[in-house]
């Protein structure tokens, strides 16, 4: 039962994605080229919600939905992290989606995105592989 909320949790969250246009191509280059606020917007809205959401779950102790501790510790910053978002955006910028909008296009029936999405996959496979030859 708990997997069908998060199934419909994940339809909801599509829908979203394309109704505010985060999923459009032309909305992420608009961002990219500093033409339309339109995206930074969403992106600070949600680093606001992110930040409210990580001061509450830390200030009340709250629990997962297995009542398990949220162990929100911090990660060590290395050159990986340069790399890796490097990488993350240039992809980005290419393909005009992150991972994200990527199943939601698909959903929406822009096939054009199964490359993109193949390609993602790939890459995460790759990552598991080569995990522990990169710098972390």
């Amino acid at each position: 039962m708990r997997n069908l909320l998060f199934l419909f949790s994940g339809i909801y969250f599509g829908i979203v994605l394309v109704k505010s246009e985060v999923a459009s191509w032309f909305r992420i280059q608009e961002m990219f080229r500093f033409q339309s606020i339109h995206m930074f917007g969403i992106i600070g809205v949600a680093v606001a919600i992110g930040s409210l959401s990580v001061f509450f779950i830390r200030r009340l102790n709250l629990h997962s939905v297995q009542h398990e501790t949220i162990n929100l510790s911090g990660k060590p910053f290395t050159r990986g992290n340069v790399i890796g978002g490097i990488l993350f955006g240039f992809g980005w910028a290419m393909t005009g989606a992150c991972p994200g909008p990527l199943y939601a296009l698909l959903g929406s029936g822009y096939f054009v995105i199964i490359p993109v999405l193949l390609s993602a996959i790939l890459g995460a496979y790759v990552y598991g592989i080569l995990r522990e030859k990169l710098p972390h």
